[in-house]
Order: structure tokens, then sequence, then C-alpha cells
């Protein structure tokens, strides 16, 4: 059993009736190669049933210790039918993307099932030109962006014959009884204990500097008091970076979400946003915040809604170390402010260049273990309660940022699944009240950017046309590139 870290156990906790905590990724697939040109439902489970235990979360479920004292544990699934997990659909003629996305919609639109291990797969036949698709799902709280990606690589070769993997054998032992886990909470408990008054001695001075943070009443003063019990106890005064000020506008995409999802995707050439990335002298990520920019100010003056002043971006940021092999969540987060306020693109593309070189300087002075720190705070027999009326609190005043923009870095060569081509895979990520009712989210992948929209229904009903953008604010850049 491996018990969930504080940041883990928040992806549980915010979810309710229309927020709900998994990711997923559409995975695009020409089985064209394959005997009789056709994918099925077998030969995908015939690839991922000998590979389970390459990857611990398709076998695992929650167990909640007594009065929901206690972080969950993962613990292996005694009654694990992966029958359950892999499912087969289709779509109706002519197949097309949009047929797709909104297939996808409905399905990342669903919560999973607590009571089992917390991934779905499904097949999706019916795609025009003769292909097919793979929409996988699984809950935050087990991984983040770059363990995500790795767990999908668990069903995926670097050629079309698909590599040999000896199964391992698995003998689950019997769920534990609430009761039963009394003695390792009790331990767990001390030492939660002991690592929580340390995280939050070196977190707590940065308070402030977290995104959102500003706008929880008393939030300044706990930071102000925390530096200065550590000059007074003769620690180091911490080093804070620079203070950022940014205030995220009312947008049409921003407050209380529903239940409804929409989603579109779409995938531009790598190699011209690093032409353009090259051509100024900037980072690929800053070109695409840029793009993001373009593609949100043209939606909003569709609608007559573009603000005076920048929208407020989160970037997700990996704070995993490279030798970690643990699957859960070792992220922050960092804010960014998108110029969509100014119409000449190239002004746009500067002004996120200097706005990403102060947050990074921001950013790196905050603990890489501040997001673990500060969860930590929320009494864990409270915990769904307390992180639910944390997310109202902040939002009640104004929203900490408008967006979650997050890039993800993928593998720059093709991929098979069971011999299918694997044509491009789009990150179906999520949204929540707090973090604004859109969500954007590009995975690199031979050669080209996939990118995933994903947004709430009645916010953002028309997320196609944001796909359309894209295409648009690239051509943009690339002809100034070029001049």
């Amino acid at each position: 059993m491996r018990q969930l870290s504080a940041l883990d156990a928040q992806f549980l906790n915010v979810e309710d009736r229309s927020t709900f905590g998994h990711v997923g990724a559409l995975i695009v697939l020409d089985p064209s190669r394959r005997p009789g040109g056709t994918l099925g439902l077998d030969a995908v489970r015939a690839v991922l049933e000998p590979r389970l235990h390459l990857a611990a979360p398709f076998r695992q479920r929650l167990v909640q210790g007594p009065l929901g004292l206690g972080y969950p544990y993962w613990a292996d699934d005694p009654d694990f039918d992966i029958e359950y997990h892999l499912r087969e659909i289709g779509l109706p003629s002519p197949g097309t993307a949009e047929q797709l996305a909104e297939q996808v919609a409905r399905i990342h639109a669903r919560p999973l099932d607590r009571s089992r291990p917390l991934w779905e797969m499904y097949l999706v036949h019916g795609l025009e030109d003769d292909r097919c698709a793979l929409y996988s799902k699984v809950h935050h709280a087990a991984i983040d962006g770059i363990s995500g990606a790795e767990l999908l690589a668990t069903i995926m070769d670097a050629t079309p014959e698909t590599r040999d993997v000896d199964p391992e054998p698995w003998h689950p032992e019997p769920l534990p009884a609430p009761w039963e886990l009394l003695p390792a909470m009790a331990l767990s408990s001390v030492s939660r204990t002991r690592t929580a008054v340390t995280g939050l001695a070196r977190s707590l001075p940065h308070l402030t500097a977290v995104p959102g943070a500003r706008l929880v009443p008393g939030a300044q003063t706990v930071a102000d008091v925390a530096r200065a019990i550590s000059g007074l106890a003769g620690l180091n005064p911490p080093v804070l970076g620079p203070r950022r000020d940014l205030i995220a506008p009312r947008t049409p995409f921003n407050g209380p979400i529903t239940a409804h999802r929409r989603f579109a995707y779409t995938s531009v050439p790598l190699d011209e946003v690093k032409e353009v990335k090259k051509a100024f002298g900037m980072t690929v990520n800053d070109v695409v915040l840029t793009l993001a920019a373009g593609v949100l100010r043209r939606w909003l003056l569709d609608r007559d809604a573009l603000p005076t002043i920048p929208l407020v971006a989160a970037v997700p940021v990996s704070v995993r170390d490279e030798s970690s092999a643990e699957l859960g969540n070792q992220v922050s987060v960092m804010s960014v402010a998108l110029p969509t306020q100014l119409a000449d693109p190239l002004a746009r593309l500067e002004a996120v260049a200097d706005d990403v070189e102060v947050a990074k300087l921001a950013f790196d002075a905050l603990p890489a273990t501040i997001l673990q720190d500060l969860s930590a705070v929320l009494p864990t027999a409270l915990s769904g309660l307390a992180a639910r009326a944390m997310f109202r609190l902040v939002s009640v005043p104004g929203v900490p940022f408008n967006l979650f923009i997050s890039n993800v870095p993928g593998p720059q060569l093709p991929l098979f699944i069971a011999g299918a081509r694997v044509e491009g895979l789009f990150p179906v990520s999520a949204v929540t009240t707090i973090s604004g009712g859109l969500n954007i989210t590009l995975f690199s992948y031979n050669g080209s950017l996939d990118v995933g929209f994903v947004a709430c229904r009645e916010m953002v009903p028309d997320v196609w046309r944001m796909a359309g953008f894209l295409r648009d604010e690239l051509d943009t850049l690339v002809a100034l590139a070029s001049d």
C-alpha cells in the first residue's frame, strides 16, 4: 500500500457535482498497417494486460481510513477486472473530428467510480479515413502531466511490431478493513506533523507568492508573521522573488462552472513554432503562450468582451526529480500575464517573453514543495469540505487566474499501439471554478504540437473556433519571423 500525498489528496477533495479531478488523452490511430486494416479491443487488451505491472495505478484502488481520518491509500484491488476499464464505442458516419470530440467531451464529463481503480479506456471506431481513436482518462490524484505521459507509454511501442513483455505474477492481498489501517495512520500522522511543521516554516513566508493566495483574507498577515518568526528564530531570512500583483480580469469563461464539457483538438508543426522561437531569440514556451494570447484575444473580441488589462494564465511546472519513480503529483504553478490587450502580435510576443522572465525569477524563489506544504495544512478529517470551502473563498473577491495553459514535452518519434500508428496525442485536461472554465494543454509528439482545448459547455460552446484561431496565429508569427 502507498498513502496519497497531501497534494494528491486535494485532487480528490475538490470534486463535486460539476468539478472532476481526472485528466485524459485522445490518441488518434491509423490501423491501416494491421492485418485487415482494423484495430479491435482484444488487440488493445493483449498489449495492455501483460504490462499492467509496469503501471501500478491500473490495478490499485482507494482505501479510506475510518471516519475519513488521514489521507487515503492506494491498495491492490483483489477484484480488479480489466474488462470493466476497457470499453468500445462507435461514431455515426461520417466520423468527423467534431463528432469524435463531442463523444470525448461526454465521457470526460462523467466522474470515475472510486470503488475501482481510477481509470477508463475507450476504443472509438468509425473515424473518417478508416482511422480509430483511443481515449483514456486517469484521476489526477494518481498522476501529473509527466507521470501521466509515462503511464500512457506503457501500451505504446517504437515499432509496428509489439514488443514482448513478460507478465509478472500478481497476488493482491485482501483489502484491509478500515480499523486495520489505524497503526499505519498513527505513524503517518506523526511523520506528517513533523513534515508539515518543517514545510510550513519553509513555505509560509512565501504564501502570498502562490497564485490566488493574495485573495484569501489574512494571507498577507500570515506571510509577514512567518517571515518575522524566521528572523526571531535566527534563521536565514527567506529570499523572496519579485512581487507580482497580477489581477485576473473577469471573462466569459470565469465563474461557476457546470458539469458539461466541450472539447476540441488540433495540431501545428513543431518546426514552425521553433522557427518563430529562433527568429526572435525566445523559448518554445514563450511562443506557445503568445499563440494562446492571440487565440484568446480573437475569441474575446468576437464577444465584445476583451479586457483592457492582460489575462493571467496559471502555468504548471514540474518539480519532479529525474530520479523519482513516484507516479503522484510533483508539480507547482507559475503565473504569467497574457497581453491579450495588445493588437500587435510582435508586441504580444515581446511582452510574454519579458513577463515569463520575471515570472521565472518569482517562481525560482519559491520552495519546490510549496504546494505540498500548504496542502498539508488542511485537516484530513475535513479535507474535502476544507478544500471546497477554500475554492469558494478564493473565488469570491475575484479569480486568481483566468485559465490554465500547460505544455508537456513528449517523444519526437513515431509510436504504435498494437501495430496501429499514433497520428496524434491530444491532452484532455480539467476545468474548475477557481482555475477557469477553459483549459489549453499541449503535448509535443513526433514533430507536432498537439493541442487540446477543454471548456465548460455553457461558457465556451464554440471551442472549435479557438482551435481554428491557433493555426491563424501561428501563420501570423511565422510570417513575421520570415521578414
